[in-house]
């Protein structure tokens, strides 16, 4: 499954994440995770002092990609509602479920404050980053200044998140799509009577 140049702690890290997303804490267990990533008997304890050490190594990297993959998103070109809109849109595995999102539900990780840490710090950046754009299109008069940065902030990550949910309960991503296009659609510009003497960036009139 790995080429030889992979170190055994990257195989061990990489086969944690793979089987934490499919099988949770407590189904991951040491010998599933040697058999994924091809490792000698006591090469975890080798580079990890057990389990929760690798496990929380595991975690930090889902994490910080994640982080890293929406901030790309939000921080790229557009005004604040293409960005949120690119963010909502951006290619996702949505049947499989989100790698962060399922260990929110995961009760040994929450039980963990030094697992769940790396979780709860991804999902706050994300949150208060989007918080911020929305704050952003307020003051460009692209949003109504009705709106509050922190509950769209909030209302994005719900939609994403169950979005995943009741995709996979239905086994089709319509269900995701359709929480992405109701939330857009009510966060669109177009939609905001109260945004007045604002040029519209997506229209030619006021």
């Amino acid at each position: 499954m790995y080429s030889r140049g992979v170190s055994t702690a990257e195989r061990l890290i990489e086969s944690t994440r793979e089987l934490l997303w499919e099988r949770g804490y407590v189904g991951t267990s040491p010998k599933a995770i040697l058999e994924r990533a091809g490792a000698g008997q006591g090469s975890m304890y080798h580079h990890f002092t057990g389990k929760p050490d690798l496990a929380l190594a595991a975690i930090r990297r889902t994490a910080d990609e994640l982080r890293a993959a929406a901030e790309a998103v939000l921080d790229g070109p557009g005004t604040p509602y293409e960005r949120i809109e690119a963010y909502l849109r951006r290619e996702r595995d949505v049947l499989r479920g989100c790698p962060v999102g399922r260990l929110t539900m995961d009760p040994d990780v929450v039980a963990s404050d030094e697992l769940r840490a790396p979780v709860d710090a991804t999902l706050d950046s994300i949150r208060e980053r989007i918080a911020g754009i929305v704050e952003e299109g307020k003051e460009q008069g692209q949003f109504g200044p009705e709106l509050d940065g922190e509950a769209i902030a909030a209302t994005v990550l719900a939609t994403v998140q169950g979005g995943y949910v009741l995709a996979r309960a239905s086994g089709s991503p319509a269900a995701f799509d359709a929480g992405v296009r109701g939330l857009l659609s009510l966060l669109h510009p177009q939609d905001h009577p109260t945004v007045r003497g604002a040029r519209c960036t997506r229209c030619s009139t006021n």
